[in-house]
């Protein structure tokens, strides 16, 4: 399936985080109750419960809590294989699951800190990468 025929399915939850995407910010939800950082987008929070969430534009840097080299790949990325897939840890203390582009897989390592990038992957969609912190 080419990147320009991936349809991503926008809800109420998600579709700030997806145009802030567009737009170059790293959306993220804050919950007003408990004061903590919310990914993915959602509703209610997955800590107190409470369903006053606002949306705040994270800062894009975190470290590496974990990672792993994608040897296979189906539709839209399979032509992209090799490629190095991470959980990322973000400064605001959330966990999110992207891509480490730009660096071999020498230079990866848990731990080791990045910068969100934005790359355009197709008519209408952007996607949040991570680059290394040198």
């Amino acid at each position: 399936m080419p990147m320009q025929n991936m349809e991503i399915q926008q809800d109420s939850d998600s579709r700030p985080y997806w145009e802030g995407l567009a737009q170059g910010e790293l959306r993220i939800q804050h919950c007003n109750a408990c004061s903590r950082a919310v990914f993915y987008p959602r509703a209610f929070c997955p800590h107190c419960y409470a369903e006053n969430l606002s949306w705040i534009v994270a800062s894009g840097r975190g470290t590496i809590y974990s990672y792993t080299v994608a040897h296979q790949a189906f539709g839209a990325f399979a032509a992209d294989v090799p490629f190095i897939v991470a959980i990322v840890e973000l400064e605001e203390g959330v966990r999110m699951m992207s891509r480490i582009v730009d660096a071999s897989r020498e230079r990866v390592a848990i731990g080791a800190n990045v910068q969100v990038t934005f790359e355009k992957v197709g008519e209408d969609l952007t996607l949040p990468y991570f680059r290394l912190i040198e």
